[in-house]
């Protein structure tokens, strides 16, 4: 297995966003079925497993379900062998999330993480989104509190533009960013320069647009409403899948001359296009796990890449967040 870096520490090509097992893609497993899904995911390879203290659900019984909790547990018998990584500065409101940096936030956060990821130390602790009332540099300064604490071995942040990525950088280096990124949406492809530079992680969360990409759907297919954030994404509606056929036929002509599959070749493509970026896709069913792993064996050229990218930048695919997944987009952040 392919091996790449976040700061000094080791970890799979290809990491295991956990967020699906309890929240976003339909009512949550139990943690017994998490914990066999991710202690699987271990088995075929995965090092890097990513979750965040908002990613929750309802259980059946009406209590809630921490994907922290699942996580600890499951990675608990080979917690020296793995790296975690978690998140704060995030909480669910009545119809909206609420963004909350403040230093005294961040660390009754890391408290609680700690204590239902079953550990005393986070390998790697992002702010998860940016809060427009906390500057970077009083953030960077709580984490490097942290680091120094041994609470925390590395910092990051989730949705981040430049500026605010150099700001917070200047007070504790940022070893890692978490931001969208897939063939559908390209537009922080501009901040590739700046990463490289500083020798940061660019770990791609929705790498294959919430599975869009691995051409297992169709117009027809069904996912529950409430708890399954696919059930409003722009890519799975007829319009969707109308603009987006070009790309699919792309997907499926390469995975056939590469003798893998769709999926594997929107993971390839981004593996082999830059070596700091480390792709987290997100499965429930053992046999995606083992697929999507599987990508950090197909090899791309960079003439196949440029190939790849040029026929993107002529298509007009479905709208993420206010952005076209057309070209990368020239305005920063999102």
């Amino acid at each position: 297995m392919e091996k790449r870096k976040i700061g000094s520490l080791e970890v799979s090509a290809v990491g295991l966003g956990c967020m699906g097992i309890t929240h976003a893609s339909g009512a949550p497993m139990t943690t017994e079925e998490g914990v066999k899904v991710l202690r699987q995911a271990f088995e075929y390879g995965y090092t890097l497993f990513d979750t965040a203290e908002c990613y929750t659900g309802i259980n059946v019984d009406g209590s809630t379900a921490y994907n922290e909790e699942v996580v600890g547990e499951a990675l608990r018998p080979f917690r020296d062998k793995v790296v975690i990584a978690t998140k704060c500065g995030v909480h669910h409101g009545k119809d909206r999330l609420i963004v909350d940096s403040r230093p005294e936030t961040i660390r009754k956060s890391v408290e609680g993480s700690l204590k239902r990821l079953g550990t005393d130390y986070i390998d790697l602790y992002y702010q998860h989104r940016i809060d427009p009332q906390v500057s970077p540099e009083e953030v960077a300064g709580t984490m490097a509190e942290l680091i120094r604490e041994g609470k925390i071995r590395y910092w990051g942040i989730s949705e981040v533009n430049e500026d605010y990525l150099r700001r917070a950088h200047a007070v504790c280096p940022v070893t890692a960013i978490q931001n969208r990124y897939s063939m559908m949406a390209r537009w922080h492809e501009e901040l590739f320069p700046a990463v490289e530079e500083l020798g940061i992680t660019y770990v791609a969360f929705s790498p294959m647009a919430n599975g869009f990409l691995s051409g297992r759907y169709s117009r027809d297919s069904v996912f529950e409403k409430g708890t399954d954030y696919r059930s409003n994404m722009p890519q799975y509606t007829a319009e969707g899948f109308e603009k987006s056929r070009e790309l699919l036929e792309l997907l499926h002509d390469l995975a056939e001359e590469k003798g893998a599959t769709p999926a594997q070749i929107s993971l390839a493509w981004m593996l082999c296009k830059k070596p700091f970026i480390i792709p987290i896709p997100g499965s429930r069913k053992t046999e995606r796990l083992k697929e999507n792993i599987g990508s950090a064996g197909i090899l791309l050229t960079e003439q196949e890449i440029a190939a790849v990218d040029g026929r993107l930048n002529r298509m007009e695919l479905p709208v993420f967040g206010g952005h076209k997944s057309t070209a990368p987009q020239q305005a920063a952040g999102r």
